[in-house]
């Protein structure tokens, strides 16, 4: 049976899709990158292409890139949330970790589909790892402050993932996280309506 791996936001850049491996439900924190059989799955299903023969090397080195990831996603955004980042993970380390992955790319000017020239980006290793130094690159171009759009912390109660967004002022992944992040302050507004003139009371007693 074919394992089934999500891809959460498919439309999301490639590197925002990697960190997104990480997700929550009502129930518990899930990793979409288990084993080298879910990192296959997950590869294909992301856009990485069909890459047969991985292993614990290879799981290894795209856990680290999704972590490195998170954590300087969680510095650019201001994200405070529980389970965003692995525990004892510096943003220099991840620093460290990124740029190690991007420093086996270069740039090279070729010609251009219809004329001209066009920057294209090259890059050693094969495989899965040829792939995953690409994603790096394109997670440096999304975390940098002059990116043309914006990364943001979903702002969904439980919610661990991240997302470009495509309009100023969306705050949520989804439209999902967006109602229960509506519903949740609706409940506190209310909540603290209620209990202000009690407490009031009290204090006048």
């Amino acid at each position: 049976m074919e394992l089934q791996v999500p891809v959460l936001y498919p439309n999301q850049p490639r590197a925002v899709r990697l960190m997104n491996t990480i997700w929550a439900d009502r129930t518990a924190l899930h990793d979409s990158l288990e084993s080298a059989a879910h990192l296959r799955a997950w590869a294909e299903e992301a856009g990485l292409g069909r890459h047969q023969e991985l292993d614990e090397h290879d799981l290894g080195r795209a856990r680290a890139l999704r972590d490195a990831l998170r954590r300087l996603a969680a510095e650019v955004t201001g994200d405070g949330r529980q389970h965003s980042v692995s525990e004892g993970l510096s943003s220099e380390a991840a620093l460290s970790v990124l740029n190690e992955f991007t420093s086996h790319c270069a740039p090279a000017l070729r010609h251009g589909p219809q004329g001209g020239y066009a920057r294209q980006w090259l890059t050693d290793g094969s495989g899965l790892q040829r792939e995953l130094n690409l994603v790096a690159l394109e997670g440096s171009d999304v975390l940098a402050l002059d990116a043309p759009h914006e990364l943001k912390a979903c702002g969904g109660p439980g919610c661990v993932l991240y997302f470009v967004r495509d309009h100023p002022r969306r705050e949520w992944c989804s439209e999902g996280c967006g109602n229960r992040a509506r519903v949740a302050r609706h409940y506190r507004r209310n909540k603290s309506g209620h209990e202000g003139p009690a407490t009031g009371r009290a204090a006048a007693h």
